[in-house]
């Protein structure tokens, strides 16, 4: 049976990201050639600007499907704990970890900044803010955090740890750096405990 239309056109955005990834992870955003990444998927230019609009565009759906499987793992994280409080904290652990995968350093911590802008504004750390947000509303309301605002409180916790894996990622040494991030994202968390605890 032939292949359909719309068929074909999500088989070519697959290829196309799988490529993009590819060359992105490998040469960095500035240095990935277009027409490289287009004959990696033995697709031209015009299927690149067609499903994308350009590079930019490629580049932003590569960063939402690592940043999406970033979340997964990171709540994977969370629900492998016994409590909703360590959930929070594993999850946030999980995340900075990942800042050490030259993957997700070179394309989602580096160069997704610098070419799409403020972190806190991609669709895909949305939904890890509501996500967040939904975790930090249940501790308040079993009496486990302050009561704090939600909103704020899950947008400073997530915010804590982009920039932890910003940091490791921008590291020369980012394994020396990542048990201090972790430890220290604990202790800042902490303080949003109704009772302290170590």
């Amino acid at each position: 049976m032939p292949i359909g239309r719309a068929e074909r056109a999500r088989e070519n955005r697959a290829r196309l990201i799988a490529a993009a990834r590819r060359a992105f992870a490998t040469k960095g955003y500035a240095a990935a050639s277009m027409d490289e990444m287009t004959a990696d998927a033995g697709l031209t230019r015009g299927a690149l600007y067609h499903g994308f609009g350009g590079k930019a565009g490629l580049f932003a759906a590569v960063v939402e499907q690592i940043d999406g499987e970033m979340a997964q793992r990171a709540h994977r994280a969370a629900l492998a704990q016994d409590s909703a409080w360590e959930g929070l904290l594993a999850e946030a652990a999980a995340y900075i970890e990942m800042a050490l995968e030259p993957e997700v350093r070179r394309i989602v911590l580096l160069d997704g900044p610098a070419i799409l802008g403020d972190p806190s504004l991609w669709p895909s750390q949305n939904a890890c803010l509501s996500q967040t947000r939904e975790t930090v509303a249940e501790l308040i309301a079993r009496g486990i955090m302050k009561p704090v605002d939600a909103e704020a409180a899950a947008r400073l916790l997530g915010g804590a740890a982009m920039t932890a894996a910003l940091w490791l990622a921008s590291s020369e040494a980012p394994h020396k750096h990542l048990s201090r991030a972790i430890d220290t994202y604990r202790e800042l968390a902490s303080g949003f405990l109704k009772d302290a605890r170590s």
